[in-house]
């Protein structure tokens, strides 16, 4: 799969984000405002946002796709 910007997200998609070792399988459930949307994550259920996976920047192996 190809690396996805966050201008491709859409409501009702399922993706994956990869950042600072860490690996979050989550669908998202709205836009909030600009580039920040309400998520659900895949295994538990737990609803966050965007800016929350993102708020201490963009490591190395950062990577964003889109599951299918």
């Amino acid at each position: 799969m190809a690396a996805r910007s966050f201008d491709t997200i859409r409501v009702g998609k399922k993706y994956r984000l990869t950042n600072f070792g860490e690996t979050f399988d989550f669908e998202v459930m709205s836009r909030l405002h600009d580039q920040n949307y309400r998520l659900k994550d895949l295994y538990t259920l737990e609803s966050y946002e965007l800016d929350d996976l993102i708020r201490w920047g963009k490591g190395n192996d950062f990577d964003f796709d889109e599951l299918r």
